[in-house]
């Protein structure tokens, strides 16, 4: 017995319905990467708060060091604060472009899943 293979179903699937399939796949790959994105620019805004709240609680003229590459140079409480700021910044905005690009991904996916399915109940359906 031959095995059951999705790539011939497709095949007999019409043109308009295989295009519809390759693009949904297309779209899960492109949410997938845009999720893994967001979560790590998510992980970097954590990070960047907690070491904001640690930086409240040090005197002024505390002594501070900042990674930069693999050395550790003295820096300004103050103009750590102005960098981390910076970049909370920055990453909140990146949340919320990633944020919206999920938005319109899941709605293009939900459109198409429509579509396929009007397209594969029309297909499957006995000719009168």
């Amino acid at each position: 017995m031959e095995g059951y293979k999705v790539s011939d179903e497709i095949s007999k699937l019409p043109p308009q319905v295989q295009e519809r399939l390759l693009r949904l796949q297309q779209f899960q790959q492109t949410l997938t990467t845009v999720l893994a994105q967001k979560q790590q620019v998510e992980f970097e805004l954590t990070e960047t708060e907690q070491a904001l709240s640690e930086l409240q609680k040090l005197a002024d003229d505390a002594v501070i060091y900042k990674a930069t590459g693999s050395l550790m140079i003295k820096s300004e409480k103050n103009r750590i604060i102005i960098d981390l700021n910076e970049r909370k910044e920055l990453l909140n905005t990146r949340t919320t472009v990633l944020g919206r690009q999920e938005e319109r991904l899941r709605s293009q996916m939900k459109d198409l899943q429509t579509k396929l399915q009007q397209d594969l109940s029309s297909v499957s359906k006995p000719l009168p």
